[in-house]
């Protein structure tokens, strides 16, 4: 029964990726009005991580912050059947690049494209393959549901020069793969438990923080590229910034260059806030002893 309702969603996505971006985002917007209405619990994170992030703010603002974080979550949903069938040529017209997207190509480095959880993600996944020639790396979550776990796959590999690892599998396949100059698309952003974490701020809470960046970063001699991703309004498309590469990352501090990355992220978050990903448990795991903020 999952399957077949799985294929049903598909086929809707497959249908609505023909028509024009404008018809797609405005069919997305209602997708997350409703999401807003009906999907209770992640509307809750969402308004808590607000309320922990943003505690400036008044309850009406970050509720109404809450409602348009929702409208472009829905387009990221509806519109990811773009990313996953549409043309080459079609993408490329629809995706805004901006600065140094080729550095990989030129860099005698390995490059680690930095990259947080904004609601443009994957568009910024789709314009490494499109606009620039290194071979692409990243980690993935495998989903529970094999169905969608396939197109998920066969989206994010059909553009060629790319190469996904599951996020189970170890880490040495994809560090032979950045030796022999692969670049990789790191996500830093996420709450994956305390194993190879440390509890760095982020928005002043204690955040657990994969060190794995700067580690990785420092043991493979990697330049760290900074890339963030922006869905612009209506049928504009998407802009994709490939910021300078930090010079003086990593150093010799692996939790120092941590929380320099989460204040980075903060203050981007800052400049775009309804469009990142608010409704993801950010500080799911705790230090030992502290009862949980969800």
């Amino acid at each position: 029964m999952q399957g077949l309702a799985t294929r049903l969603l598909l086929g809707v996505l497959w249908l609505i990726h023909w028509l024009p971006l404008g018809a797609q985002a405005a069919f997305g917007r209602g997708l997350g009005a409703l999401l807003y209405r009906l999907a209770g619990s992640r509307r809750r994170i969402a308004l808590r991580n607000l309320e922990l992030c943003l505690p400036e703010k008044s309850t009406a603002e970050r509720e109404a912050l809450a409602r348009e974080h929702f409208g472009w979550l829905g387009r990221s949903i509806v519109e990811r059947g773009l990313l996953w069938w549409a043309s080459r040529e079609r993408l490329m017209k629809l995706i805004h690049v901006e600065g140094e997207v080729d550095l990989a190509e030129r860099s005698e480095r390995p490059v680690m494209w930095l990259v947080p959880h904004f609601m443009a993600l994957d568009v910024a996944g789709a314009s490494v393959l499109l606009f620039q020639k290194r071979k692409g790396a990243s980690i993935y979550q495998q989903q529970s549901n094999p169905v969608m776990d396939a197109v998920i796959r066969q989206g994010r590999l059909r553009l060629g020069n790319a190469v996904i690892f599951p996020r189970s599998d170890s880490a040495k396949p994809l560090i032979r793969e950045i030796r022999q100059g692969t670049g990789f698309f790191n996500l830093p952003d996420m709450d994956f438990g305390a194993r190879d974490a440390a509890f760095v701020p982020f928005f002043g809470v204690p955040a657990a923080t994969l060190l794995a960046p700067s580690r990785m970063a420092r043991l493979l001699g990697m330049v760290v590229q900074p890339v963030l991703a922006e869905m612009l309004p209506g049928g504009q498309g998407y802009r994709v910034r490939f910021l300078p590469p930090w010079n003086d990352f990593p150093s010799d501090d692996a939790l120092a260059d941590t929380a320099r990355m989460n204040r980075w992220i903060e203050e981007r978050i800052r400049e775009n806030p309804a469009q990142y990903l608010w409704v993801h448990k950010r500080f799911k795991t705790r230090p030992a002893g502290e009862a949980s903020l969800y």
